[in-house]
């Protein structure tokens, strides 16, 4: 696994299921972000049917579907295959919905990292976590009338105390991580990790590709999994800095082309990733660029081929 992220981002639903036409229209016309969902109440007949008719979607409640397409424009196909390249570098294993539950410490002093996207507690190399902010997003998607950081921890079952930024767990290790573990299957726990998700880098991630008119699922990925790696905003190392050095071209695939360049050169310095895995983790993305893969559709094949690396 890439044990390693930046200081201000990482190392390293789910939904009620949404039916009728009308409530899909308002959900993909709202003027807001939509929020995901618990999917705890779903017609098991009808998401047996759903997932033979496209197993991408399977792995996706309906209602994060219709979030993910409302606020990013993808769909569950396009999603699935960005996860799987994202999980590769990040725990060497394409099927990322088993990480949901995950938790390991850090050994690099930046506390727990935990779920699909390595949320962390922080510490002294991690000033920033947005671990506090999942915990919140726990406590408010499971009722919580004023959601907090302790109310998260309370229904996580886990205990912590809040050091300025930094969310010192009080439990010991195997407790921890066993409690967080527990929460793989729990559907108010995957609808805060997406929420979180979005919030904290999917969101941004988005914006910075359509305010350049970048539309695709492959920069909108490359764009995500730079963010969860080095961060979103902040110094040079984040996504942020490696766009303010990757040119004004207006065409995509010249754009992307500088953008994987201006990575690679730092992808496996600052603990970002262990060399050489970063370098491979860009590659990812690269090649799919230069074989025409920027949809993620139909992709299946191209994606097991560019992760097919061995971690170090």
């Amino acid at each position: 696994m890439s044990n390693l992220k930046s200081a201000k981002g990482k190392m390293k639903s789910l939904f009620s299921i949404l039916v009728g036409t009308s409530v899909i229209a308002t959900l993909l016309t709202a003027a807001v972000p939509l929020q995901p969902q618990a999917f705890a109440e779903g017609n098991p007949a009808s998401e047996t049917v759903a997932a033979k008719a496209n197993p991408h979607d399977a792995n996706f409640s309906p209602a994060t579907l219709q979030f993910l397409m409302a606020n990013t424009g993808l769909d569950g196909e396009q999603w699935d295959n960005i996860m799987k390249l994202v999980n590769k570098p990040e725990q060497d294993s394409l099927d990322w919905t088993k990480f949901y539950g995950y938790c390991e410490k850090l050994t690099d002093k930046r506390g727990y990292t935990i779920g699909i996207f390595g949320a962390t507690t922080g510490g002294a190399n991690d000033p920033n976590p947005d671990g506090p902010a999942l915990f919140k997003k726990y406590d408010e998607v499971s009722g919580a009338s004023n959601p907090s950081i302790q109310g998260g921890l309370a229904r996580a079952g886990v205990h912590g105390t809040m050091k300025g930024a930094i969310l010192e767990i009080t439990d010991n290790e195997k407790t921890f991580v066993s409690k967080i573990n527990a929460l793989q299957n729990n559907s108010k726990w995957r609808d805060a990790i997406w929420s979180t998700f979005y919030d904290v880098y999917i969101k941004y991630s988005v914006q910075q590709a359509r305010q350049r008119g970048f539309n695709s699922a492959l920069t909108i990925g490359s764009f995500v999994d730079t963010a969860l790696n080095q961060g979103s905003t902040g110094d040079s190392g984040s996504l942020e800095g490696v766009l303010s050095r990757s040119g004004t071209s207006k065409d995509e695939k010249t754009f992307m082309t500088n953008f994987y360049a201006k990575r690679t050169l730092i992808v496996d310095t600052n603990d970002y990733n262990q060399p050489p895995n970063g370098k491979n983790r860009v590659k990812q993305w690269s090649t799919l660029l230069k074989n025409g893969e920027t949809d993620l559709k139909n992709a299946d094949a191209a994606v097991v081929q560019v992760t097919n690396w061995e971690m170090k």
